[in-house]
């Protein structure tokens, strides 16, 4: 089987979080300079097989978009021109930001690993995964 890729898309910073090949488990993957982005994924995609990338979409609470989804959209629009074969699907990423910082407090790292923006960017990205991976195993429950 192929992995999962999610991307949680930042201004200046991106967390990537993958799937392992049975894609059962979301792990976090790296941080890159958001300029660096397109670079780190030819080079991981040149190298693993990925049938799906998840770009979590960043939404606000009234349901309106966010600032970012200016920058997400052509990021999407370019990354679909590149990789054709690679579906790519967005998720709702809101709340990632929060869940990821209370999963660090939660974790008992120090206080300075917590300030740590691209850990929280990596945990980000892996809990898009993770909710992603989650919401399909409810729905094939359901079926």
């Amino acid at each position: 089987m192929s992995r999962i890729l999610a991307i949680d898309y930042g201004a200046k910073r991106t967390g990537v979080a993958v799937t392992d090949t049975m894609q059962i488990i979301a792990n976090g993957l790296d941080t890159v300079a958001t300029k660096d982005l397109f670079d780190f994924l030819k080079a991981y995609l040149d190298r693993e097989k990925v049938e799906l990338i998840i770009v979590g979409l960043p939404v606000q609470n009234n349901g309106e978009a966010s600032e970012n989804q200016k920058r997400i959209i052509p990021f999407v629009n370019r990354l679909r021109k590149l990789y054709p074969d690679i579906g790519i699907e967005y998720y709702d990423e809101r709340f990632t930001s929060v869940l990821a910082h209370r999963t660090i407090l939660d974790s008992g790292i120090g206080k300075k690993k917590r300030q740590d923006k691209e850990l929280v960017d990596k945990i980000s990205a892996t809990i898009i995964l993770q909710d992603y991976l989650e919401s399909k195993r409810i729905n094939i429950t359901r079926t």
